[in-house]
């Protein structure tokens, strides 16, 4: 067929998706493809699907659908992990023309030369346990702040998730790799840089299985990363995405506290408050741990922002273990959560337990806790109103006016002015 010209990307799901999308559309346009916006007309339509919830499957659904009536004619490619975790079920969908698995997501440019609209849809995909490859990515241009994926992958068995069937064993950059693209990502002039992976405190794992159980015990680990990325010049700014609680030392803690470039700001997962469920969930630790590093961060960095990941209605969370985790969360010097409400994943240890939650207290109970959420966030803001921090401001404007966020993660909204932008200034909360 004809080259193909022109080429649209939409992103579902998390941080690490939105890193690959931007890395495979830089890709495509150096083939000569043209990017266009989603809503617009464009040849090839791809959808970098994610696959944590049963919300993100039914929206891939709605976007093809979407496509399909704005476009009939064009290319439709879905990847990510929904097409490596049910590449038959999405190639089914009326419009779909290829399906790309874990291992072929970076190959689009060779997949779609093939392509000729109705043809019937093709599949590209391979079983998890034969990805082992690490392909670096960073997302630029697309935001003021740039997502650095630095680890993919997950070794954990948590009994709900699926991410490791979609994604595959833990894998790393090398240290020397993730310091050369955070230099490029400052020639481009980006000012932060959100380090994201699946299990980023796991990084060390290289490419080819390498690396030792602990953690320790590595050539590279995220400790020696994080130390190393400090030193870049160029960059302002680091995040750590999300770390688990277990892998988040009190040496990263003390760096983080003692570092002008890594923002006092955690996300550490939880997803339970009780550890009945915690054990059922399989996680690798109790919430004494979970609590102790709290305590340790804010006794280092009282003013730093902690974020939480949360599910509700798991197998067996009874009325009496949901208290738990509702008062858990409550006494916890925490600032805001991610509540996510529990649903059923096929081939999942969680589908073999006991004590299904009805669907309607699983979403009783999501509200309550995004209820405790906004409550948590206002105090927070609330706490440092009047205080003098550093504000990164974005180039977005909305209604005339524009965002940026504190080094604590605090949003402040002020009239749009030019000269703000991709900006760091001192700024009164």
């Amino acid at each position: 067929m004809a080259k193909l010209k022109s080429i649209a990307f939409h992103t579902l799901g998390c941080k690490l998706n939105y890193s690959e999308t931007s890395t495979i559309s830089r890709m495509m346009e150096k083939e000569g493809y043209e990017k266009k916006d989603f809503d617009e007309k464009a040849d090839v339509y791809v959808i970098n699907t994610c696959s944590v919830t049963e919300n993100a499957d039914k929206e891939c659904r709605q976007l093809v659908r979407r496509i399909q009536r704005k476009a009939p004619e064009s290319l439709v490619v879905i990847t990510g992990c929904y097409a490596q975790l049910k590449p038959k079920e999405i190639a089914a969908i009326p419009g779909v023309d290829l399906v790309l698995g874990a291992a072929e997501k970076f190959n689009l440019a060779n997949h779609i030369e093939e392509l000729a609209k109705g043809d019937s849809a093709k599949i590209s995909s391979c079983d998890i346990e034969d990805v082992t490859g690490f392909n670096a990515s960073y997302s630029i241009h697309d935001r003021t702040r740039t997502f650095l994926k630095v680890q993919d992958g997950c070794d954990y068995t948590c009994s709900f998730c699926t991410i490791p069937m979609a994604r595959g064993k833990s894998r790393s950059d090398s240290i020397e790799n993730v310091v050369r693209n955070a230099h490029e990502i400052a020639a481009k002039g980006s000012k932060e840089i959100v380090l994201t992976g699946v299990n980023l405190g796991d990084f060390g794992k290289r490419a080819d299985g390498s690396g030792l159980a602990s953690i320790f015990q590595r050539e590279e680990n995220f400790l020696k990363l994080i130390t190393e990325l400090d030193q870049v010049e160029g960059i302002e700014r680091y995040r750590i995405s999300s770390i688990e609680p277990n892998l988040l030392t009190n040496e990263i803690i003390d760096f983080v506290a003692g570092s002008k470039k890594f923002m006092p700001h955690f996300h550490i997962p939880l997803q339970s408050g009780s550890d009945a469920i915690l054990a059922a969930m399989r996680r690798r630790y109790k919430r004494s741990l979970y609590e102790d590093r709290v305590a340790y961060i804010k006794k280092l960095m009282p003013d730093c922002c902690i974020g939480v990941d949360v599910i509700v209605g798991f197998p067996g969370e009874t009325d009496a273990l949901f208290e738990e985790t509702f008062n858990f969360l409550h006494q916890l010097d925490i600032s805001y959560l991610h509540v996510f409400t529990y649903s059923e994943r096929d081939d999942t240890h969680a589908l073999t337990l006991d004590g299904i939650v009805p669907m309607q207290i699983r979403h009783q109970r999501n509200k309550i806790l995004r209820n405790l959420s906004y409550k948590k966030m206002q105090f927070f803001t609330e706490y440092h109103r009047d205080t003098i921090r550093p504000v990164l401001f974005e180039g977005h404007s909305k209604d005339g006016m524009m965002e940026g966020y504190t080094d604590n993660y605090i949003k402040v909204t002020i009239p749009y002015d030019a000269e703000k932008v991709n900006r760091i200034a001192e700024w009164k909360v």
